[in-house]
Protein backbone atom coordinates (compact mmCIF):
# COMPACT_ATOMS: atom_id res chain seq x y z
CA UNK A 1 0.00 0.00 0.00
CA UNK A 2 1.36 3.40 -0.97
CA UNK A 3 2.01 6.39 1.25
CA UNK A 4 -0.97 8.12 -0.25
CA UNK A 5 -3.24 5.20 0.55
CA UNK A 6 -1.96 4.92 4.12
CA UNK A 7 -1.76 8.62 4.88
CA UNK A 8 -4.49 10.26 2.85
CA UNK A 9 -6.96 7.46 2.28
CA UNK A 10 -6.75 7.85 -1.51
CA UNK A 11 -5.82 5.55 -4.36
CA UNK A 12 -3.14 6.51 -6.82
CA UNK A 13 -4.20 7.49 -10.32
CA UNK A 14 -2.54 5.64 -13.18
CA UNK A 15 -3.65 8.43 -15.53
CA UNK A 16 -1.39 10.84 -13.62
CA UNK A 17 1.56 8.46 -13.53
CA UNK A 18 1.60 8.51 -9.74
CA UNK A 19 4.47 6.52 -8.25
CA UNK A 20 5.53 8.07 -4.96
CA UNK A 21 9.18 7.96 -3.94
CA UNK A 22 9.52 6.58 -0.40
CA UNK A 23 13.21 5.64 -0.21
CA UNK A 24 14.68 8.07 2.32
CA UNK A 25 18.21 7.61 1.03
CA UNK A 26 17.17 8.55 -2.50
CA UNK A 27 15.20 11.53 -1.25
CA UNK A 28 18.27 12.73 0.65
CA UNK A 29 20.43 12.30 -2.45
CA UNK A 30 18.07 14.43 -4.54
CA UNK A 31 18.27 17.22 -1.97
CA UNK A 32 22.07 17.03 -1.89
CA UNK A 33 22.30 17.14 -5.67
CA UNK A 34 20.08 20.25 -5.72
CA UNK A 35 22.84 22.10 -3.81
CA UNK A 36 20.45 24.12 -1.66
CA UNK A 37 20.96 26.83 0.91
CA UNK A 38 18.65 29.04 2.94
CA UNK A 39 18.48 31.70 0.22
CA UNK A 40 17.33 29.35 -2.55
CA UNK A 41 13.92 29.05 -4.17
CA UNK A 42 12.77 25.63 -5.35
CA UNK A 43 9.94 24.90 -7.75
CA UNK A 44 8.92 21.35 -6.94
CA UNK A 45 6.99 19.38 -9.53
CA UNK A 46 4.44 16.90 -8.19
CA UNK A 47 4.94 16.90 -4.40
CA UNK A 48 2.48 13.99 -4.02
CA UNK A 49 2.41 13.17 -0.32
CA UNK A 50 5.14 15.70 0.49
CA UNK A 51 8.02 13.30 1.22
CA UNK A 52 10.51 15.28 -0.86
CA UNK A 53 8.87 18.62 -0.07
CA UNK A 54 9.59 18.16 3.61
CA UNK A 55 13.28 17.58 3.03
CA UNK A 56 13.55 20.46 0.56
CA UNK A 57 11.91 22.79 3.07
CA UNK A 58 14.63 22.01 5.61
CA UNK A 59 17.31 23.34 3.26
CA UNK A 60 15.80 26.03 1.02
CA UNK A 61 14.25 29.39 1.79
CA UNK A 62 11.18 29.06 -0.42
CA UNK A 63 9.41 25.98 -1.80
CA UNK A 64 6.71 26.32 -4.46
CA UNK A 65 5.10 22.90 -4.82
CA UNK A 66 2.93 22.41 -7.92
CA UNK A 67 0.42 19.53 -7.66
CA UNK A 68 -2.09 18.57 -10.34
CA UNK A 69 -4.16 16.08 -8.30
CA UNK A 70 -6.82 18.11 -6.54
CA UNK A 71 -7.32 15.37 -3.94
CA UNK A 72 -3.82 16.00 -2.59
CA UNK A 73 -4.04 19.76 -2.14
CA UNK A 74 -5.87 19.87 1.20
CA UNK A 75 -3.73 17.14 2.81
CA UNK A 76 -0.56 18.82 1.60
CA UNK A 77 -1.63 22.22 2.93
CA UNK A 78 -2.48 20.63 6.26
CA UNK A 79 0.86 18.83 6.42
CA UNK A 80 2.78 22.04 5.79
CA UNK A 81 0.53 24.44 7.68
CA UNK A 82 3.30 25.27 10.14
CA UNK A 83 5.94 25.75 7.46
CA UNK A 84 6.31 29.40 6.51
CA UNK A 85 8.46 28.60 3.45
CA UNK A 86 6.17 26.13 1.62
CA UNK A 87 3.47 27.17 -0.85
CA UNK A 88 1.16 24.52 -2.31
CA UNK A 89 -0.38 25.37 -5.69
CA UNK A 90 -2.93 23.32 -7.58
CA UNK A 91 -1.98 23.43 -11.26
CA UNK A 92 -0.96 21.42 -14.30
CA UNK A 93 2.81 21.96 -14.51
CA UNK A 94 2.66 21.88 -18.32
CA UNK A 95 0.20 24.80 -18.33
CA UNK A 96 1.67 26.77 -15.45
CA UNK A 97 2.09 30.51 -16.02
CA UNK A 98 5.57 30.73 -14.58
CA UNK A 99 5.68 34.54 -14.54
CA UNK A 100 2.98 34.67 -11.89
CA UNK A 101 5.38 33.11 -9.38
CA UNK A 102 7.70 36.14 -9.36
CA UNK A 103 10.82 34.16 -10.07
CA UNK A 104 14.07 35.52 -11.48
CA UNK A 105 16.11 34.19 -14.39
CA UNK A 106 18.73 31.88 -12.94
CA UNK A 107 17.33 32.50 -9.47
CA UNK A 108 15.54 29.23 -8.74
CA UNK A 109 15.91 25.47 -9.01
CA UNK A 110 13.47 22.90 -10.39
CA UNK A 111 13.23 19.61 -8.49
CA UNK A 112 10.79 16.75 -8.76
CA UNK A 113 9.92 13.08 -9.00
CA UNK A 114 7.93 13.49 -12.19
CA UNK A 115 5.46 11.25 -14.04
CA UNK A 116 7.41 9.41 -16.72
CA UNK A 117 5.00 10.28 -19.51
CA UNK A 118 5.53 14.06 -19.27
CA UNK A 119 9.35 14.09 -19.32
CA UNK A 120 9.97 15.27 -22.89
CA UNK A 121 7.05 17.71 -22.88
CA UNK A 122 8.08 19.12 -19.50
CA UNK A 123 11.69 19.72 -20.52
CA UNK A 124 10.57 21.40 -23.74
CA UNK A 125 8.23 23.64 -21.71
CA UNK A 126 10.93 24.58 -19.21
CA UNK A 127 13.53 25.32 -21.88
CA UNK A 128 11.30 27.23 -24.27
CA UNK A 129 8.63 28.91 -22.12
CA UNK A 130 9.90 29.35 -18.57
CA UNK A 131 12.31 31.84 -17.12
CA UNK A 132 15.59 29.95 -17.11
CA UNK A 133 16.25 28.14 -13.82
CA UNK A 134 19.72 27.66 -12.41
CA UNK A 135 19.50 23.91 -12.03
CA UNK A 136 17.08 21.07 -12.71
CA UNK A 137 17.08 17.81 -10.73
CA UNK A 138 14.53 15.19 -11.74
CA UNK A 139 13.79 11.55 -11.17
CA UNK A 140 12.92 10.09 -14.55
CA UNK A 141 12.72 6.71 -16.25
CA UNK A 142 16.20 5.17 -16.45
CA UNK A 143 15.98 4.62 -20.20
CA UNK A 144 15.01 8.25 -20.77
CA UNK A 145 17.90 9.47 -18.62
CA UNK A 146 20.29 7.39 -20.72
CA UNK A 147 18.85 8.90 -23.90
CA UNK A 148 19.29 12.43 -22.52
CA UNK A 149 23.03 12.00 -21.83
CA UNK A 150 23.72 10.08 -25.08
CA UNK A 151 26.76 10.79 -27.23
CA UNK A 152 27.53 9.81 -30.82
CA UNK A 153 26.83 7.24 -32.23
CA UNK A 154 23.67 7.11 -30.11
CA UNK A 155 22.51 10.71 -30.41
CA UNK A 156 18.80 11.46 -30.62
CA UNK A 157 16.57 14.53 -30.75
CA UNK A 158 15.87 14.51 -27.01
CA UNK A 159 19.59 14.45 -26.20
CA UNK A 160 20.33 17.26 -28.65
CA UNK A 161 17.53 19.42 -27.28
CA UNK A 162 18.52 18.95 -23.64
CA UNK A 163 22.24 19.35 -24.36
CA UNK A 164 21.58 22.56 -26.28
CA UNK A 165 20.20 24.21 -23.15
CA UNK A 166 22.02 22.37 -20.37
CA UNK A 167 24.80 20.02 -19.29
CA UNK A 168 23.07 16.78 -18.25
CA UNK A 169 24.48 14.23 -15.83
CA UNK A 170 23.06 11.01 -14.42
CA UNK A 171 23.67 11.15 -10.67
CA UNK A 172 22.47 7.67 -9.81
CA UNK A 173 19.99 4.92 -10.57
CA UNK A 174 16.87 4.26 -8.50
CA UNK A 175 15.36 0.78 -8.27
CA UNK A 176 11.64 0.37 -8.87
CA UNK A 177 11.26 -0.86 -5.29
CA UNK A 178 11.93 2.68 -4.05
CA UNK A 179 8.44 3.73 -5.18
CA UNK A 180 4.86 2.97 -4.16
CA UNK A 181 3.09 1.70 -6.09
CA UNK A 182 6.05 -0.08 -7.67
CA UNK A 183 6.50 0.93 -11.34
CA UNK A 184 7.44 -1.51 -14.09
CA UNK A 185 10.80 0.14 -14.79
CA UNK A 186 13.78 1.53 -12.89
CA UNK A 187 14.48 5.24 -12.62
CA UNK A 188 17.44 7.59 -12.50
CA UNK A 189 18.23 10.92 -10.90
CA UNK A 190 19.31 13.36 -13.57
CA UNK A 191 20.91 16.75 -13.01
CA UNK A 192 20.72 19.45 -15.67
CA UNK A 193 22.99 22.42 -15.14
CA UNK A 194 21.74 25.23 -17.31
CA UNK A 195 24.09 26.87 -19.79
CA UNK A 196 24.56 30.59 -19.33
CA UNK A 197 26.46 31.22 -22.54
CA UNK A 198 24.48 31.98 -25.67
CA UNK A 199 25.27 29.86 -28.71
CA UNK A 200 25.78 31.95 -31.83
CA UNK A 201 23.27 30.12 -33.98
CA UNK A 202 19.69 30.60 -35.13
CA UNK A 203 17.84 28.40 -32.66
CA UNK A 204 14.70 27.83 -34.77
CA UNK A 205 16.74 26.91 -37.86
CA UNK A 206 19.01 24.61 -35.87
CA UNK A 207 16.14 22.63 -34.39
CA UNK A 208 14.39 22.43 -37.75
CA UNK A 209 17.50 21.01 -39.39
CA UNK A 210 17.96 18.48 -36.57
CA UNK A 211 14.35 17.31 -36.89
CA UNK A 212 14.74 16.94 -40.64
CA UNK A 213 17.98 15.05 -40.15
CA UNK A 214 16.30 12.47 -37.95
CA UNK A 215 13.14 12.27 -40.07
CA UNK A 216 14.27 9.39 -42.25
CA UNK A 217 15.31 6.36 -40.26
CA UNK A 218 18.38 4.53 -41.58
CA UNK A 219 18.79 7.15 -44.30
CA UNK A 220 21.98 9.11 -44.85
CA UNK A 221 21.83 12.65 -43.50
CA UNK A 222 23.05 14.40 -46.65
CA UNK A 223 20.05 13.15 -48.60
CA UNK A 224 17.54 14.23 -45.96
CA UNK A 225 19.00 17.73 -45.70
CA UNK A 226 19.36 18.13 -49.46
CA UNK A 227 15.62 17.53 -49.89
CA UNK A 228 14.79 19.98 -47.09
CA UNK A 229 17.09 22.69 -48.49
CA UNK A 230 15.90 22.03 -52.05
CA UNK A 231 19.39 21.34 -53.31
CA UNK A 232 21.11 18.23 -54.59
CA UNK A 233 22.95 15.64 -52.56
CA UNK A 234 26.42 16.32 -54.08
CA UNK A 235 26.24 19.97 -52.95
CA UNK A 236 25.24 18.85 -49.46
CA UNK A 237 28.08 16.34 -49.43
CA UNK A 238 30.50 19.11 -50.40
CA UNK A 239 29.35 21.19 -47.42
CA UNK A 240 29.95 18.19 -45.18
CA UNK A 241 33.48 17.74 -46.51
CA UNK A 242 34.30 21.40 -45.85
CA UNK A 243 33.09 20.96 -42.27
CA UNK A 244 35.11 17.79 -41.75
CA UNK A 245 32.01 15.59 -41.63
CA UNK A 246 31.80 12.30 -43.52
CA UNK A 247 29.35 12.60 -46.40
CA UNK A 248 27.74 9.24 -45.63
CA UNK A 249 27.17 10.10 -41.96
CA UNK A 250 23.86 9.36 -40.25
CA UNK A 251 22.09 11.70 -37.86
CA UNK A 252 22.81 9.69 -34.71
CA UNK A 253 26.58 9.95 -35.34
CA UNK A 254 26.73 13.74 -35.05
CA UNK A 255 27.30 15.78 -31.89
CA UNK A 256 25.50 19.01 -31.03
CA UNK A 257 28.58 20.92 -32.18
CA UNK A 258 28.39 19.21 -35.59
CA UNK A 259 24.74 20.20 -35.99
CA UNK A 260 25.56 23.79 -35.12
CA UNK A 261 28.27 23.86 -37.82
CA UNK A 262 25.85 22.46 -40.38
CA UNK A 263 23.18 24.98 -39.41
CA UNK A 264 25.59 27.88 -39.86
CA UNK A 265 26.59 26.74 -43.35
CA UNK A 266 23.20 25.90 -44.84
Amino acid sequence: MSNIQRGYGLKTKKSLGQNFLINQGVLDKIVRVAELNANDTVLEIGPGTGNLTEKLAEKAGRIIAIEKDRRLIAPLKEKFTEYNNVEIIEADILKLEIRNLKLEIGGYRVVGNIPYYITSHLLKTIFEKWLQPKLIVLTVQKEVAQRIVAKPPRMNLLALSVQYYSKPEIIGHVSRGSFRPIPKVDSAIIKLKMKNEKLKVGEADLFKIMRVGFSGKRKQLAGNLARYLKTDKPKMAEIFRKLGIKEDVRAENLSLEDWIKISKHT
